[in-house]
């Protein structure tokens, strides 16, 4: 189970190193107005969202569901993890509408400004405090 546990955290380590550093290259990006700066965002950006975000995300969630089926009977009783759940849940929802904004960003048709993304940047930050602290303190 260490081992698994282990791997758990390098996986969310890494997917949210992605999720961290996405919206920056968003602000970046949104201020952006020459040719080959815009293209090489959109490399950046398309790189670090399926070849680290995605693949990090679904290593985190694999090995989190791994890890209940060691205990299933505590994890699925207990409060502090179904808060924990919801929270993951809105890092994915948060991860997608990465996805849309990538997109939007690919076909040049973002309408959000860059001082929309510093504050959309933060989101993750705020997801991964409240997910250490239940983890750590089961508050409930």
């Amino acid at each position: 189970m260490l081992w698994l546990k282990a791997w758990h955290i390098v996986a969310m380590t890494a997917w949210f190193a992605g999720l961290f550093y996405l919206p920056r290259l968003f602000v970046y990006h949104a201020d952006c107005t020459d040719t080959p700066s815009i293209e090489r965002f959109h490399i950046m950006e398309r790189r670090l969202y399926y070849g680290i975000i995605w693949p990090a995300g679904l290593a985190t969630t694999l090995l989190g569901m791994l890890l209940v089926l060691y205990n299933p009977s505590y994890y699925l009783h207990a409060s502090w993890f179904h808060a924990k759940c919801l929270c993951v849940g809105l890092v994915w929802s948060y991860q997608l509408t990465c996805g849309h904004f990538r997109i939007a960003f690919s076909k040049r048709q973002n309408t959000k400004t860059s001082r929309y993304f510093r504050v959309f940047n933060e989101v993750p930050t705020l997801l991964l405090i409240a997910i250490v602290l239940l983890v750590v303190v089961k508050p409930m």
